[in-house]
């Protein structure tokens, strides 16, 4: 394992070099803190058996990571960003990670299609919007019964209260959070939200509408 997270890191920070997938003054260091980050949720909750989508991937945080930590699990990777996209394929395929599917689409659009709609049994997004808009794209992607997983810095208690509404608009319950400090950063927090009934047909919204008009 640790072979493969080394080449992960060497793949990004090449691929960085030409493609800015993430500050261009990303160094080894940083790119460490990105990984702890993505493997935290481990020490709280065991996200396999089942299907796991991850919104917002970009370059491989924390879907691709847990990916190779847990081959037993599909993972579904949600990345519209054309460069991001392509480096996350590349990467998996890289790595031999069987287990990783990428889909160069927006959430919006695929919360709609049959085969992805009500299909996972765990969501993953880890620093891509607040709570109330990432309940809207990631929800309809749940099972009833399913859980979402939400990387939040020292604020989550604000986009909590922010995304009540829409909690209940969406038929979605706070279940646990896991709070954690991060070399030296404190006060994150790891969300854990249960989908309670089926959602609405009209979610999500379309694309665009969930990041201008939160519910």
């Amino acid at each position: 394992m640790e072979e493969k997270i080394n080449r992960f890191k060497t793949l990004l920070l090449a691929e960085n070099e030409k493609h800015n997938l993430l500050s261009r003054k990303t160094s080894r260091e940083d790119l460490e803190q990105h990984i702890a980050d993505s493997l935290m949720v481990m020490k709280f909750y065991h996200l396999g058996p089942g299907r796991v989508a991850d919104i917002g991937s970009g370059a491989g945080f924390p879907g691709l990571l847990l990916a190779l930590h847990d081959p037993q699990t599909s993972y579904t990777l949600v990345e519209a960003d054309l460069k991001k996209s392509g480096f996350l394929k590349m990467a998996a395929r890289e790595l031999q990670a069987d287990n990783v599917e990428v889909v160069r689409e927006r959430v919006e659009n695929l919360a709609r299609q049959k085969p992805y709609r009500e299909a996972f049994s765990t969501v993953l997004s880890r620093a891509v919007a607040a709570t109330g808009i990432l309940l809207e794209y990631g929800i309809p992607l749940l099972k009833v019964k399913g859980k979402m997983l939400l990387w939040k810095g020292r604020n989550y208690r604000e986009e909590l209260n922010q995304a009540h509404h829409a909690m209940e608009l969406l038929q979605a319950r706070l279940e646990q959070v896991f709070v954690y400090n991060l070399m030296g950063e404190k006060d994150r927090a790891i969300l854990m939200i249960s989908k309670e009934g089926k959602t609405p047909e009209k979610y999500p919204r379309r694309v665009g509408i969930p990041a201008k008009r939160p519910l």
